[in-house]
């Protein structure tokens, strides 16, 4: 990185909208790609977030804004988290330092944050899709903007990239969709899809044959330009053995490339060709992630979704672990594995994430029974599905957030049969900096209802494991939920011991009120009970509910009898979560007698992003505002 203090001063600081980028010339766009690189670099290294993405398009971003005007035209990115040097060049570089900060810039396309953001996303293989909406809402209105896609080769794997490429083709509207091939999604891609465009598209010999036959053609006496000629006029017909414009053709799609993603010039030309057509344009561009910083591009993986680090090593600044505590996504990979040893009929499925899902150990030690879906994961339950069908025991490790896109498949294909597949939700709760696209706070809500399901929700890093245990143990489909980052430090066993299910436990035994909670905010909903203890001498009964669906019935039921008030706590949408489902209960069966109830969750509103514990305070679910909610319930009791 150079040494701002010595160095003239920066373009970037004159940029502030599109339009400035329109006015430079090509060494300028070239210099102002080495200063978004480093204004990316350096905060990024101070707040975390999805580095390696975001360097590996800053041409395209400045080669897109150097031609077309976006305030008309539109743009849409595919996931989003590639868009930092887009935010920088659309009035936001002021507040980019506090990117992922909780009431500051977010890390994804937000419709809210700003009128250059034109769609919001988070999630993948959306970009076609809202575009196409894009179009045929511009030829509803008479207008002339242009519309814009840019989706990734690990986000066109998943079916909704496909779904959109087919319509796209059937309206046959002018559209440009741009395929960033870098060749990972977040790890290194996976399926058929993938092999055949980092095996065609990807090919640097198939444009220097090009070149080489446009050479030779040229140097013919008389006859080279026609044939030349002819040859562009065939250049159909050599995409179908050289690349996979033929698929994209089959859709209906004018496929151009591949071209360097870096090349500026080329960029244009691109975007400039694509001006003076009338149709829907397909542009493959080859481009590196973390291009331009050396850490990045040895470890894209690494430095996908990164955390603070030091920018002039790429080492990243830990702070030391408290007696080692591991994460519930460690011990959930570790448990699976000793797990797998006793039981051959154990399959881990992830979605295109084996190291967030802490699923890569699986890999290496059963490799036969690991499946890598990629960004699919309606396709990863129905997958599932049908290997417990015949017998096996998969176990489905996705985030709960992307859980969500497989609703239909969990219903019908493993709920309705009863198939014993197991939903391992990562990231259930509040995640953080990411924000609204992210959190899992409506896995609960959305899983309790199903018949047939089982939702288990463990208190503790221990309880996780044997959470799992209890799965395997039980004939019917089960999802377990579980927290992003580490666990309480409670012990591990030596070995995991299912639970009956339906059963809970009591941590402490108090009176007047009982606090009810699940999950995560168990422990803290125990420290803040002993806290106000030794304050007031007043202590309440703490309840560890672990079991969403089937309840604790009777537990609860002589809770409600025995305490003049209850607090429920849980980290998901009070909306249909377990509160709803505890009051669903006491209601029926008519045990709410005199109790009096209060809930503490995630209201019915986007929690948007930040520290968790910043979220958590905001929401009254760390140790302080159970303290204070238990506190008040002792008053009024």
């Amino acid at each position: 990185m150079s040494d701002k203090s010595q160095s003239s001063p920066r373009l970037l600081d004159s940029i502030n909208l599109p339009s400035d980028v329109r006015k430079l010339d090509h060494a300028q766009l070239e210099r102002l790609a080495g200063e978004l690189r480093e204004e990316i670099i350096s905060v990024v290294s101070e707040t975390g977030g999805h580095l390696a993405p975001s360097l590996g398009v800053v041409e395209l971003t400045l080669a897109l804004m150097s031609v077309f005007d976006f305030d008309h035209d539109k743009l849409v990115w595919d996931v989003g988290h590639q868009a930092y040097a887009w935010k920088l060049l659309t009035g936001r570089k002021d507040d980019f330092h506090t990117l992922r900060t909780k009431n500051g810039v977010s890390g994804f396309p937000k419709m809210a944050e700003s009128p250059y953001d034109h769609f919001g996303v988070g999630h993948s293989s959306t970009s076609i899709s809202a575009a196409l909406g894009m179009v045929v809402a511009r030829e509803l209105s008479g207008k002339k903007n242009e519309v814009i896609s840019i989706i990734g080769d690990g986000s066109m794997t998943a079916g909704l990239a496909f779904e959109g490429l087919n319509q796209a083709g059937h309206v046959d509207k002018k559209m440009l969709v741009i395929l960033n091939d870098n060749e990972m999604s977040i790890s290194k891609n996976v399926g058929a899809m993938s092999h055949f465009m980092s095996r065609n598209l990807s090919s640097r010999w198939v444009r220097r044959f090009k070149k080489d036959v446009e050479t030779i053609l040229n140097a013919v006496p008389a006859i080279g330009e026609e044939m030349l000629n002819y040859a562009r006029r065939s250049e159909h017909s050599l995409k179908s053995f050289f690349t996979p414009g033929m698929l994209f053709e089959a859709f209906q799609f004018n496929y151009m490339g591949p071209i360097d993603g870096h090349d500026i010039k080329a960029l244009q030309r691109a975007f400039r060709l694509y001006q003076d057509l009338d149709e829907p344009v397909l542009l493959h561009v080859l481009t590196k992630k973390g291009k331009g910083y050396a850490p990045a591009e040895s470890n894209p993986t690494f430095f996908h979704g990164v955390g603070s680090f030091v920018p002039e090593t790429g080492q990243a600044r830990k702070v030391a672990k408290v007696n080692a505590v591991p994460t519930y996504t460690e011990v959930f990979g570790n448990a699976l594995c000793d797990l797998a040893e006793q039981d051959k009929r154990i399959v881990a499925i992830t979605a295109a994430m084996p190291e967030g899902t802490g699923t890569a150990c699986f890999e290496k030690k059963f490799p036969e029974r690991f499946v890598d879906v990629g960004i699919c994961e309606q396709h990863a339950v129905t997958f599932a599905a049908g290997l417990a069908a015949q017998g096996y025991r998969p176990f489905v490790a996705i985030y709960s957030t992307f859980m969500q896109r497989a609703y239909d498949q969990i219903v019908h294909d493993v709920c309705l049969q009863n198939l014993p597949v197991t939903f391992c939700l990562d990231r259930g709760g509040i995640v953080g900096e990411d924000g609204p696209t992210h959190h899992g706070v409506f896995d609960l809500s959305f899983m309790r209802h199903i018949p047939n399901m089982t939702v288990l929700v463990p208190s503790s890093e221990a309880e996780l494991a044997d959470c799992m245990a209890t799965a395997l143990a039980h004939d019917g489909p089960v999802a377990i939920r579980y927290p992003r980052g580490a666990g309480y430090g409670i012990p591990l066993k030596e070995k995991a011991q299912p639970f009956a299910l339906g059963t809970g436990e009591i941590l402490l035994e108090g009176s007047d009120v009982a606090v009810v909670a699940v999950g995560s905010r168990t422990y803290p909903a125990l420290e803040a009970v002993k806290e106000l203890a030794k304050e007031t001498g007043k202590q309440a009964t703490v309840f560890n509910a672990r079991c969403v669906k089937p309840l604790p019935e009777e537990q609860l039921i002589e809770l409600a009898k025995t305490h003049k008030a209850m607090l429920l706590i849980e980290e998901n949408a009070l909306q249909g979560g377990f509160s709803s489902a505890v009051l669903e209960l006491l209601s029926d069966k008519g045990a709410l007698g005199n109790c009096r109830v209060k809930r503490l969750g995630v209201p019915d509103e986007w929690v948007e992003h930040g520290a968790q514990g910043e979220l958590r305070e905001q929401l009254g679910l760390n140790e302080e505002g159970i303290k204070r909610a238990v506190q008040a319930l002792f008053e009024e009791a």
